[in-house]
């Protein structure tokens, strides 16, 4: 449910921050910059631990949800990652494509939607999907937050393990499951990969 959610808050914030990066208006593009840089630089447990923590101390507002505080502290982080990886697939599309839209009288706006995105989102599913992948390891990080029933995550449940039974097979198991989910996905993007070279 991290993953899921995380994915979702990241890639909305991630859509906005990539057409900000091409937006002709210089303010836009420095605000998208700045957030793409400085949560690309600080490590994530430092992003987790403000929205956990410091921000609910200093404003008195906490994410709503068992599952919030985590799924919006690494919706941004990767929000930063995956707004470089849109803005990259915007930039693949040919030129020609966007002035062929506006001789047919669109906006900007319907062009993008309309013409641009769909091929740039064919171009970054791959990286889109390593993204997945990536999230789905940096969920161990979020049992800095505490954990309840229903929001424990591998690593904290594998821990816990050890520490009761003084055991190293839990941990395995846990690395064995986190294998059981990343694999298949690393083996995705290879065949999306070569889907889209094929293609080409």
């Amino acid at each position: 449910m991290f993953t899921v959610l995380a994915f979702a808050v990241g890639f909305v914030l991630a859509l906005m921050l990539a057409i900000m990066r091409l937006s002709p208006l210089r303010p836009y593009r420095w605000f998208a910059a700045a957030w793409i840089e400085v949560f690309r630089g600080l490590p994530a447990l430092v992003t987790i631990f403000t929205i956990g923590y410091a921000v609910p101390i200093a404003l008195g507002f906490r994410v709503p949800g068992v599952y919030g505080p985590g799924a919006m502290a690494l919706g941004i982080v990767y929000s930063a990652y995956m707004a470089e990886t849109i803005r990259a697939g915007i930039e693949a599309v040919p030129r020609g494509q966007r002035e062929a839209a506006r001789s047919l009288g669109m906006t900007s706006a319907r062009s993008l939607v309309s013409i641009v995105l769909p091929q740039a989102f064919r171009i970054i599913i791959p990286p889109l999907t390593n993204e997945v992948v990536a999230l789905i390891k940096d969920t161990s990080l979020l049992y800095v937050l505490g954990t309840t029933a229903s929001t424990i995550e591998i690593t904290k449940f594998a821990r816990e393990g050890v520490s009761r039974t003084f055991n190293i097979t839990p941990l395995l198991a846990g690395a064995l499951v986190y294998l059981a989910i990343t694999i298949p996905l690393t083996r995705a993007v290879g065949l999306l990969e070569r889907r889209n070279r094929r293609a080409r």
